[in-house]
């Protein structure tokens, strides 16, 4: 029983602190790789993504791989710029999805969780969101 108390604290502890050290995050600056494909690797989970502000170029490739921590809450990711040529929609589990798109407009998009429990906040209410910045 002290065990699983203890367990329990830890898990609380994580949980208050994982949006603190997140938001402190430097931006993430993909380089198009030698195909010339912009990767990002993406982990989704406990209300965060990380990176959660990734900063691209305008009319090149770009390669998100993405997953989501083990557990049974449900996640995805979504972009919703179309202006931009930027329509994501994806669930997440824990093994890797690899989503493609090219950005043709610069500025910054939001991405973010629209998983909504009854009753509860969405996701995205609790800090599951990000940016992604298109430049030049």
């Amino acid at each position: 029983m002290l065990r699983y108390r203890m367990l329990c604290v830890a898990a609380l502890f994580t949980m208050l602190l994982t949006p603190f050290a997140i938001a402190g995050e430097e931006p993430y600056r993909a380089a198009p790789d030698e195909d010339g494909v912009q990767r990002v690797e993406i982990l989704g989970g406990g209300y965060f993504y990380k990176p959660n502000h990734i900063i691209v170029k305008v009319n090149v490739p770009v390669e998100f791989k993405v997953r989501k921590e083990g557990g049974i809450v449900p996640h995805d990711l979504v972009i919703d710029s179309p202006e931009a040529g930027i329509t994501v929609r994806e669930n997440l589990s824990t093994d890797t999805k690899v989503i493609r798109f090219t950005p043709t407009r610069v500025g910054k998009y939001p991405f973010y969780c629209s998983k909504k429990p009854p009753l509860f906040k969405s996701h995205r209410e609790k800090g599951m969101e990000g940016v992604l910045e298109v430049v030049e």
